[in-house]
């Protein structure tokens, strides 16, 4: 046997069946994402505040919740992307159960509804999801103080929206952003995005207002935001201008920026950094 080929090639075997043993984990945990979740909550059994024009538009919230003896109590509401016109569901949304799940992690995947030029709508909505995680916190097992919030794309702009705006009984206690619009700012900002959620014709004091990089302060949530420098959608100074902001503000903040993969990843496999975010999301979330 030639040993010294083998081990010159060891490495290369070594990478290759760990590769493949991701890509198992991958199918694995996306198929157990498919059985654990354990209802659908209608946001607004009632009646929705904030009308958008669209009687079909109806606010949910999609429960994913761990093994009661993995529960650490931590929740997390995720925001799925898609512009303000649509929602991402799977890949920024329902495909991330399993990942928080096995870290004893509750997760609520928030179909939130459609501004149409009214912002009220998607931020009541998400105001209400965490209000309504902390109503249930004894019923799935959740502490009030350990919840919160994620966005992509447009969902970190709600996400964003709600970690500097909201008070009291709704503002979440630690935020994560994937490639988020920031910024409504004319030369920064995705404008379908800002129009959409502002109208075609914005007032420049909700310009100010939902320009979220100038809403950071002392009390803004902890921070994990993650994007690619080759962003062309969103461009990556929205997500570099809110950590920034943090920075200055003295909140605690981690800023990962991937050299490549463009924008809407989620929790694609195909991203080529997909492996390396993970192992980065969950030490992040491990160090408080």
């Amino acid at each position: 046997m030639n040993y010294e080929l083998f081990y010159n090639f060891a490495p290369l075997f070594t990478y290759l069946i760990m590769k493949k043993l991701g890509i198992i984990l991958f199918f694995m945990t996306a198929i157990s994402a498919v059985v654990s979740a354990q209802k659908v909550q209608d946001l607004w059994p009632d009646g929705a505040p904030n009308d958008n024009g669209d009687a079909n538009d109806k606010a949910e919230l999609t429960v994913f919740l761990p093994n009661e003896k993995r529960a650490t109590g931590r929740a997390i509401v995720i925001c799925p992307g898609g512009g303000y016109t649509h929602l991402a569901m799977q890949h920024e949304g329902t495909d991330w159960a399993a990942y928080f799940n096995q870290q004893g992690i509750a997760v609520f995947v928030l179909k939130y509804r459609m501004p149409h030029g009214n912002h009220e709508v998607p931020v009541s909505d998400a105001e209400q999801a965490i209000r309504l995680v902390r109503q249930h916190a004894e019923e799935w097992h959740v502490k009030k103080d350990d919840v919160g919030i994620m966005g992509f794309s447009a969902g970190g702009h709600l996400a964003s929206t709600i970690a500097t705006h909201a008070k009291d009984d709704v503002k979440p206690d630690f935020l994560v952003l994937f490639y988020p619009v920031i910024t409504m700012d004319e030369g920064f900002t995705h404008r379908g995005s800002m129009v959409n959620f502002l109208g075609e014709k914005p007032r420049k004091k909700d310009i100010q207002e939902f320009s979220n990089e100038r809403q950071v302060s002392r009390v803004t949530p902890r921070t994990f935001i993650a994007l690619s420098d080759d962003d062309h959608a969103v461009p990556p100074i929205n997500g570099v201008d809110f950590y920034k902001e943090c920075y200055r503000h003295d909140v605690p903040a981690s800023l990962h920026v991937y050299p490549s993969g463009g924008h809407g990843w989620g929790y694609r496999a195909s991203f080529d950094f997909h492996f390396e975010m993970l192992h980065e999301l969950k030490a992040w979330l491990q160090s408080f």
